[in-house]
């Protein structure tokens, strides 16, 4: 019977259905691509991109969730990763596409809700999201962990940016149960870096740090108001490929 609940799954949907922008939000949201959007330039994170030149991760196969228009997805296929990049938005996809397209890259771009999304178990050598942990909301967060520890190969690297608890680009700082008194994310939930530890525990830290601000010159994008954050999943046996512990 429709509105019944009889299943967790049941419940998550419901709860999905209160809080969750519909898919028509986020196509709308790309659909005009003059809009004064910071992370609609064409360049990739700077922290992605000191990634590979320290050597803490390499090219691999890739699944990049929540890819937007492409400009992450893209920098890994031409660094000679095999990349998966997941996405409800049909416009942003639309635009991703034709981004690889002017520079014939290959990418395996997929319109899917991230959690309807078939996972392939320990697959990627990488996962990386950046901009779409904070619009998760607590009660799919267990999932969202599962689906990002379920992926990755032992050994493999997560990374992601996300907002600042209070940080100048939004960031909530209401607690998860608030999320459901008011009904509302409030525009993206704001972490600290206590919480990704807490949240993330399951892995190595290998770095947390505060996005710095690039400017326009650069090469890369850089924003303040967002942690960057890169974990290592751990071997069943045997040390890690890599580990530092930095702390900010």
């Amino acid at each position: 019977m429709k509105e019944m609940i009889q299943t967790h799954d049941d419940l998550l949907d419901m709860l999905d259905d209160l809080l969750r922008e519909p898919t028509a939000f986020w196509n709308d949201f790309y659909a005009d691509r003059d809009k004064r959007i910071p992370f609609f330039v064409n360049k990739p994170d700077e922290n992605l991109v000191r990634y590979f030149e320290r050597g803490i991760i390499a090219p691999g196969h890739v699944l990049k969730l929540g890819c937007g228009p492409g400009r992450n997805a893209l920098y890994f296929a031409r660094q000679g990763c095999t990349v998966t990049a997941v996405d409800l938005s049909r416009q942003s996809l639309a635009w991703a596409r034709e981004r690889a397209q002017e520079e014939q890259l290959d990418v395996d771009f997929i319109e899917r809700n991230i959690f309807d999304f078939p996972l392939a178990k320990e697959a990627y050598d990488i996962v990386y999201d950046s901009g779409c942990f904070h619009h998760i909301a607590p009660h799919r967060r267990r999932d969202y962990l599962t689906l990002v520890t379920d992926s990755l190969k032992h050994g493999g690297h997560f990374a992601l940016t996300c907002f600042i608890e209070g940080g100048e680009l939004g960031g909530s700082d209401i607690s998860d149960w608030e999320v459901y008194r008011t009904r509302s994310l409030n525009g993206g939930l704001g972490f600290t870096e206590e919480k990704l530890r807490l949240i993330f525990a399951d892995f190595d830290v290998i770095e947390i740090r505060p996005m710095p601000m690039m400017p326009a010159s650069a090469t890369t994008f850089g924003r303040t108001g967002l942690w960057t954050a890169v974990f290592q999943k751990k071997h069943d046996n045997g040390p890690l490929l890599y580990k530092k512990n930095v702390a900010t």
